[in-house]
């Protein structure tokens, strides 16, 4: 039996062992260890809203500028726009919680300078 035989085994004796919640018998804090999202998985999570967030900024910008032409309009937006791009970028690049906290502070800060400045 090779090693990749004997480590599928041992995966699946353990799985074996495990309550039907998914939580080893006998351990009571590991079904919360095991419900985090991997690293891979916050990047792509930080990516897709990062895109989504985007996507709105866009179609927000295209109709503030139909109702209304402004330059402060589009500086917001666009800056919107430009920080969700970096934010994608830093999600790629592992940092990621850098990234949440900027997609975070910075749509807010748009929303409330779109309501807070333009009229």
């Amino acid at each position: 039996m090779s090693t990749s035989d004997q480590d599928q085994d041992q995966r699946q004796e353990q799985e074996q062992d495990q309550e039907p919640d998914g939580s080893p018998a006998g351990i009571p804090g590991a079904a919360a260890e095991e419900r985090r999202l991997t690293p891979r998985q916050a990047r792509r999570l930080r990516v897709v809203l990062s895109s989504v967030g985007m996507a709105a900024m866009a179609v927000v910008l295209a109709l503030r500028i139909a109702s209304r032409s402004s330059v402060l309009v589009v500086g917001v937006y666009g800056l919107a726009l430009i920080l969700c791009g970096v934010v994608i970028e830093l999600s790629r690049n592992g940092r990621t919680r850098l990234g949440s906290w900027l997609l975070g502070v910075g749509l807010v800060a748009a929303v409330g300078a779109d309501w807070l400045l333009i009229p």
